[in-house]
């Protein structure tokens, strides 16, 4: 187990190198520039979000779809992912994380759009679709999409269960002292209550849990800022400098570079706000939206709120607390935020604690749904059952065990979810152009498809 440990991290760390690091952050900028530039509808995709669309067709609404992608995509990244950049490539990889998320709107634009083009009614009369669907109807890529769906099934056992019940009853145990086993019992029981009932039962519970967790989240990090007033300006400029001169930063952030600064931010926005991962599109198709557009634009809004705002907040939060508590260890990224948020009396560790509960649960909920329609693909709906039990046992295993060669296999499958989706929106560009000059262009967001 451990040399297949090993072997797992080596190709892990092959897949989420610069390969793979050009091939998302050149895909972003390139789709940017063909979409002109997508980012400016940012407001207009927000006010969407939270309208219902009563000629729209679709099984669940356009706000509780994006409530449930932000439900998977917020998680655990949003935290300890913006540390561990933070230790890795020093201050500067926060800038570099941010950006990624700016131009990642582009890609997340797409990725729904896309969504609902090739979106096909089942015989049952729900909308299914996501990039296995773009794949095999709108590139003729069947054996494609059917390995995009086999990793998904088997990314969602990994990053989006075990992982995140293992979070769960770590903090927990950590925090209070509460047997792994009993914590994690009672995930696989809340799990299991919301799971069960299907999409409409995760749209439901995303859409009040999401804007809950992430509102207190936020305001709780805008106080922490404003106790450390005195280091915000200072925090600002150095994540600046150290973007792209990395003496700057100073201490132990001596030993990082502009390329490590760049690698390891670019690499943790990336991989915290899904935009090219080909996840979110899955929930995307069952939007009750008029036309792709409309869906595209509440989609693209869920990687602003994800990595333009949390990420951005928790690493302002962490450098600040760094310049004000100089014998915090930034050296270490599993302890840093821990570090740095327990620095803030009465709200810093509950506040934590809250949102690492709260944004595993979440993701849990979220991935569950993208492996159900992934098996769903492969093998038809009377294996979802048998994939939903599957799932709820997975979360109390993922409790209770060591999970490095787990956390490996996840990446490997995330980055192999990854590459056929990106290729299918290369490739189905001249499909973006067409929608969005049809209905954003020509302002007609309002027409019918």
């Amino acid at each position: 187990m451990e040399e297949l440990n090993n072997i797992l991290s080596e190709v892990s760390g092959f897949l989420w190198g610069w390969p793979m690091i050009i091939l998302l952050l050149g895909t972003h900028l390139y789709l940017t520039i063909l979409l002109r530039f997508p980012q400016r509808y940012i407001f207009k995709a927000i006010r969407l979000s939270v309208r219902k669309d009563p000629q729209g067709i679709g099984d669940v609404s356009q706000f509780g779809s994006l409530a449930t992608a932000l439900a998977a995509t917020i998680g655990t990244g949003n935290i300890i992912g913006v540390a561990t950049a933070i230790a890795l490539g020093g201050p500067g990889a926060v800038f570099w994380c941010w950006l990624t998320g700016v131009f990642g709107i582009s890609t997340k634009y797409a990725e729904g759009l896309l969504a609902i083009k090739y979106r096909i009614q089942g015989a049952d009369g729900r909308m299914l679709g996501g990039p296995m669907y773009a794949l095999e109807r709108g590139l003729g890529w069947k054996w494609m999409a059917v390995l995009f769906a086999l990793f998904t099934a088997f990314a969602a056992l990994g990053i989006g269960n075990t992982v995140q019940a293992n979070a769960i009853a770590t903090v927990v145990h950590e925090s209070y002292g509460i047997s792994p086993y009993f914590s994690g019992t009672v995930v696989c029981l809340l799990a299991g209550a919301v799971i069960l009932g299907g999409v409409r039962s995760i749209a439901r519970v995303c859409s009040m849990l999401v804007p809950f967790m992430a509102c207190f989240y936020i305001l709780g990090c805008i106080y922490i800022l404003f106790v450390n007033a005195d280091y915000l300006w200072p925090a600002l400029k150095l994540i600046c400098e150290a973007a792209f001169t990395p003496e700057a930063a100073g201490g132990g952030f001596v030993g990082s570079t502009v390329m490590m600064a760049a690698r390891f931010g670019i690499a943790r926005g990336l991989f915290s706000n899904e935009s090219g991962m080909g996840s979110a599109p899955i929930v995307a198709a069952a939007a009750q939206t008029r036309n792709p557009v409309r869906q595209a634009l509440v989609s693209s809004s869920a990687t602003f709120w994800d990595t333009v705002v949390i990420c951005a907040l928790t690493g302002l939060v962490i450098v600040s607390s760094v310049i004000a508590y100089p014998d915090i260890d930034f050296s270490n990224g599993a302890t840093l935020t821990k570090d740095a948020f327990s620095k803030i009396p009465f709200v810093g560790r509950p506040l934590l604690t809250f949102g690492l509960i709260t944004f595993a649960f979440s993701t849990i909920l979220g991935w569950c749904y993208y492996g159900e329609r992934a098996v769903e693909y492969l093998k038809g709906r009377r294996w979802v059952i048998g994939y939903r039990v599957l799932f709820i046992a997975a979360l109390f295993i993922g409790s209770v065990i060591n999970l490095a060669l787990v956390w490996n296999l996840a990446d490997c499958m995330n980055a192999l979810m990854t590459i056929p989706n990106l290729l299918s929106l290369l490739f189905l560009s001249g499909v973006l152009i067409h929608e969005t000059r049809k209905y954003l262009w020509r302002k007609r967001l309002d027409k019918e498809e």
